[in-house]
């Protein structure tokens, strides 16, 4: 085979193909130091290996169990796509699989994302990674790997999907939920969300729809914000003034309210014979959620299992643990409340 410049110019190479090597060693050298910049002890977060190494030891756990999650960001990337958003995103990938773990009482360790796209765009590559990167520091996480996918013909132009994979601990005897511990008349506590984190933008999006607005007109339900900037808002992060309460045993069970909603997701951290009774006046319904409300004619029921509705994150309190784990949690900066009780089934 001749390696000759005659040779190279006559023959097909991987950029005629649709891939661009050189973009994507582009975007490597752009994200090291974003990955550098999430360093923790047991992670040096560096980039290049073909695998990454964590030092359980050097994180402070005896006997730990491994714990993973993985999770994408669903079609809340098309308003990102669509708009040119990309800078919040990562954070949204980065939560959807950290705060699962978090609902397992595991402390977030490592992160590695995977990104396909038709046509590697480095700036938009590049603005996405930086908010993995955040979304990273805000849980703790080291950034340690990824992998970047070019795909012509399997996703059109600058489209692109992601997803996340997350690698976290506990200690032996101390996951989450204790079923064993739970009793009718354990509290139900509430941390708000920051808006539909990453559930249901595509009734989201059909509701925009239905409405006639542009993703650049003023939000109806939000002051001095586009539609999109309103809608775009990133998942809520709930590691750092959660884990702590968790490990001082505060805490008998914890859920991720995601797809599914308040409906579906509470029982998977409730025992059998027990069930979650919400007090639904407990919390004002955020705007953004009464609007989609109303404007798509979206029922009660239809809301609370597709939805949030203003609750990201829930806890399982003994009655007598509830005020110091509020006052910990407000002081943590999080806005945070009795939202309803354990009751027999």
């Amino acid at each position: 085979m001749s390696d000759t410049p005659e040779a190279q110019k006559s023959g097909l190479t991987y950029a005629d193909a649709g891939v661009d090597i050189d973009a994507g060693e582009q975007l490597v050298d752009a994200i090291k130091p974003l990955a550098k910049s999430t360093r923790r002890p047991g992670a040096e977060a560096s980039l290049g290996g073909f695998g990454a190494l964590f030092d359980l030891k050097a994180a402070g756990f005896e006997d730990p169990l491994i714990v993973t999650t993985t999770d994408g960001v669903g079609t809340k990337l098309k308003i990102a796509i669509e708009t040119g958003r990309h800078d919040g995103v990562g954070v949204d990938l980065v939560a959807m699989c950290v705060n699962d773990l978090l609902a397992q009482g595991a402390e977030p360790l490592m992160f590695l994302d995977y990104y396909a796209t038709g046509r590697l765009d480095v700036d938009a590559a590049r603005r996405v990674v930086a908010g993995i990167a955040e979304g990273c520091r805000q849980s703790g996480s080291a950034l340690v790997g990824g992998e970047t996918a070019e795909m012509p013909g399997m996703y059109s132009g600058g489209d692109y999907d992601l997803a996340g994979f997350s690698v976290g601990a506990v200690e032996r005897g101390k996951v989450l939920p204790y079923l064993d511990q739970q009793k009718a008349g354990d509290v139900i506590i509430g941390l708000a969300s920051s808006g539909p984190h990453s559930n249901g933008y595509s009734l989201i999006r059909k509701v925009v729809e239905k409405s006639g607005l542009a993703w650049g007109d003023d939000a109806p339900f939000a002051k001095d914000l586009s539609l999109a900037q309103a809608l775009m808002e990133p998942t809520r992060i709930y590691v750092k003034p959660v884990l702590p309460l968790m490990k001082a045993d505060l805490i008998k069970g914890a859920a991720h309210i995601t797809g599914g909603g308040l409906i579906e997701n509470p029982p998977r951290c409730i025992a059998d014979g027990l069930e979650a009774s919400f007090d639904w006046d407990a919390w004002p319904m955020p705007d953004v959620f009464q609007w989609l409300a109303e404007t798509g004619g979206i029922s009660d029921h239809e809301m609370r299992r597709t939805f949030n509705c203003g609750v990201g994150f829930i806890l399982i309190v003994a009655p007598e643990n509830v005020e110091p784990v509020l006052a910990a949690l407000l002081n943590a900066g999080e806005t945070a409340f009795v939202c309803g009780q354990l009751q027999a089934a």
